[in-house]
């Protein structure tokens, strides 16, 4: 495991552009993707709002999947070859076992956080929440212990679904490895970078509140700069060819 200093995410940004600028059209493809996904979870919401928890959920674990193919293109950019849409394929193919078992583990963890979370506000919120205007007016304006602990709880989720994540996914599409080794590696890079990667958490962060406030239309240019970026970050903190490999 390597360490790197927190002002390396402006480097990672920058390789992570450069890798965007060269292979527009498939990244671009990715971004699209997540746009109507956006839009898709935006209408559920609307339409059934008291999805929102599953929907944001669903958001949150498809994107770094869907980043798989991205992750494929930079390495391919890294080697010197041309990418194309077929290496995000492939990618996809090289990993499917693992990514499913690491995608049963994402599932769990949404599966208990919704259901924490549907179990305190149907049985200890006395608030009518009729609509998405109530929640929200509820969420900005209420100030008792329970959204507290349910705001911590929440804090502590993200937490350990970006530990677990933030270099897993990259190390999936780039080694034989599996699922479990590659959580222990995320975990680790995470431990033992712990300012760079909460730095490199407010940029990821920043720049899907930039795609919100957008109307989610910058996610067309942010998620593939997020994701290229996020193989470059990978790269430099992890030594992948002292894993032990993957046998089926």
């Amino acid at each position: 495991m390597r360490t790197a200093e927190p002002t390396r995410v402006f480097a990672w940004l920058k390789m992570g552009l450069a890798d965007l600028r060269a292979a527009k059209r498939i990244s671009l493809l990715h971004g699209l993707l997540v746009v109507l996904l956006s839009y898709a979870v935006l209408a559920t919401t609307l339409l059934r709002w008291e999805l929102v928890i599953i929907a944001a959920s669903c958001f949150v674990f498809v994107g770094p999947f869907l980043a798989t193919g991205l992750y494929a293109v930079s390495r391919a950019l890294q080697d010197g070859e041309k990418p194309s849409l077929s290496d995000a394929v492939k990618a996809w193919q090289h990993a499917r076992h693992c990514l499913f078992r690491f995608g049963l583990l994402l599932v769990f963890i949404g599966v208990w956080w919704v259901g924490l979370s549907l179990f305190l506000f149907y049985f200890f919120v006395d608030v009518s929440i009729a609509d998405p205007v109530d929640f929200l007016r509820y969420v900005l304006t209420q100030q008792e212990d329970l959204f507290a602990l349910w705001t911590i709880l929440g804090g502590l989720y993200a937490a350990v679904t970006y530990a677990i994540t933030v270099v897993t996914m990259p190390l999936l599409a780039d080694r034989d490895v599996s699922s479990w080794v590659a959580v222990q590696t995320s975990i680790r890079a995470v431990s033992e970078n712990p300012f760079t990667m909460v730095a490199w958490a407010m940029v990821i962060m920043a720049l899907t509140a930039i795609s919100f406030v957008t109307g989610m239309l910058g996610f067309l240019v942010l998620y593939p700069l997020m994701g290229h970026a996020s193989w470059h970050d990978y790269r430099e903190l992890v030594d992948a060819s002292k894993l032990p490999q993957y046998t089926a």
